[in-house]
């Protein structure tokens, strides 16, 4: 698309080809096709046609690319769970065993807060967080808002905040919390980072127009320092948030990001990704707009690739972001770069999660072949498989977190409590540990569904579902039993503020 303004959105809907002509024609495809609909909540349209999903790039042809779609994420790791599954990892051990308790356990938890009406269940996503406590805090902030504001506008200012809201959800760590300003309770962790996030989304901290304070716009973003984040976070000495040179440091690569005109309009905001995926040539002409999960993907991956430090994982110069070297991938000779990499794009995953939401409630827009997305290779999900005995850390790589833990326990203000292994993000344990947590998720689903008696496939629970009422829940809820004090994961990860 060109250049275009909140105004244009209707002429944004015209488009110059045929929009069956060019999905089909596409030469590279896969199973997964605009029928599926894969994410519960779009609500799909009474006639959706069978037309193919693009395939990715041929990694021989061009590896950056394929490693930087969001097919490559499951392709890679399912390569890490065949071999999980022979219990040939080369950090865990893995009890089979286990399997069918853990998923008992997530299955328990799903059962204790939503039997029997499981259609009821919220795929994953950051409008859940908002809400925590029993306060509808989105929905008062859209009741809030005059009537005048149409539903493409309310769906804008949604994206935007969920957008700021999940690029500042990189785990808190466990001696931070937030007293909200508006309520005096306090929160913690990701329901704690999501009122801070809302709350300063209200004063008009990420806005450039004082007119409009509940908007995100990169003119606004670049006033974000980490000196005014710390504020608006309420970080301090006694009330550390982990990361937050990280996450401003994000916030500002964000502000130069939003200059791509294409996806984001004139005025540099995230919500206007909107206009473009609705007169996007693959979103088909319906009673409902339909946007191939392909398409989002595309706008998040292009879009925010500036947001990432430039020190990740490169390919010929790319950047490929949450994207790391794995002992357990295989080489052909001669062997290529690629081959060693596995992707996960977790914070890319989890803005698809969260935005797909407010866009299908207000804008009744169903995202098709959803179901490539992923479960979250992330502590809580990860968690959960160690907590439950499924993965056990080899002694040796124990003793080399554990000593990491100790050294790391000597810093100021770090935790010397509840001793846990401690890696860095790129260690190859806390590659394999995010690859199998990724495979295992997927075989999980299967197997919760079959417990819960859930055979039809129009009532099986989603991924996202699951992601929902059992896994990441569930992760954390076995976590504050298992650790009472820090209530943090089994392992350790050396934060940035920019993965988790």
């Amino acid at each position: 698309m060109g250049l275009f303004k909140r105004k244009d959105s209707k002429n944004s809907m015209q488009t110059e080809k045929d929009e069956n002509e060019i999905i089909v024609n596409s030469a590279r495809t896969s199973n997964t096709s605009l029928r599926s609909p894969g994410y519960k909540g779009s609500g799909p349209p009474a006639s959706i046609p069978e037309l193919p999903i693009a395939r990715p790039p041929d990694p021989a042809l061009d590896p950056a690319a394929y490693l930087r779609s969001i097919h490559a994420v499951r392709e890679r790791s399912n390569i890490v769970l065949e071999k999980a599954k022979k219990n040939q990892l080369n950090h865990f051990d893995v009890d089979m065993s286990k399997f069918e308790a853990t998923a008992s356990y997530i299955v328990s938890i799903i059962k204790r807060d939503y039997a029997p009406d499981y259609e009821n269940i919220p795929p994953h996503g950051r409008w859940q967080h908002f809400d925590v406590g029993g306060r509808p805090r989105i929905n008062q902030l859209l009741q809030s808002w005059p009537s005048r504001i149409d539903a493409q506008e309310r769906t804008r200012r949604l994206i935007d905040l969920f957008v700021v809201s999940v690029l500042l959800d990189a785990g808190a760590g466990n001696k931070w919390s937030y007293r909200s300003k508006e309520s005096g309770k306090v929160f913690s962790r990701s329901e704690g980072l999501a009122v801070a996030s809302l709350e300063m989304f209200k004063s008009g901290l990420f806005s450039s127009d004082p007119t409009e304070p509940c908007q995100v716009d990169g003119a606004g973003l670049k006033k974000v320092t980490a000196e005014v984040l710390a504020k608006g976070m309420q970080h301090s000495e006694k009330n550390p948030l982990a990361g937050i040179e990280g996450r401003s440091g994000l916030l500002v690569r964000l502000s130069e990001a939003l200059n791509n005109q294409d996806f984001f309009g004139v005025d540099a905001r995230p919500g206007n990704m909107l206009d473009y995926l609705l007169g996007h040539p693959s979103t088909l002409a319906s009673s409902v707009p339909i946007v191939p999960i392909t398409t989002l993907w595309s706008v998040l991956m292009d879009g925010f690739s500036p947001i990432w430090p430039p020190s990740r994982t490169q390919i010929d110069g790319v950047s490929i972001g949450d994207a790391w070297k794995c002992s357990n991938l295989p080489k052909s000779p001669p062997g290529q770069q690629w081959e060693s990499i596995v992707p996960f794009h977790k914070l890319t995953q989890w803005l698809c999660y969260s935005i797909m939401v407010p866009m299908s409630k207000l804008m009744l827009i169903h995202f098709a072949g959803s179901d490539l997305l992923t479960g979250l290779p992330e502590y809580r999900n990860g968690g959960l498989l160690i907590d439950l005995g499924l993965l056990t850390l080899k002694p040796e790589d124990m003793k080399r977190g554990i000593d990491a833990y100790k050294e790391n326990a000597q810093i100021k203000g770090q935790p010397s409590v509840e001793v846990a292994p401690l890696f860095c993000v790129d260690d190859d344990v806390i590659v394999e540990w995010r690859a199998a947590t990724v495979g295992f998720l997927d075989d999980l689903l299967e197997e919760v569904n079959s417990q819960l008696g859930l055979q039809a496939a129009e009532d099986q629970l989603s991924l996202a579902q699951m992601l929902e009422a059992g896994t990441w829940k569930g992760g954390r809820e076995i976590a504050e039993v298992s650790r009472p004090n820090t209530k943090e994961p089994p392992i350790m990860i050396r934060s940035d503020g920019t993965v988790f």
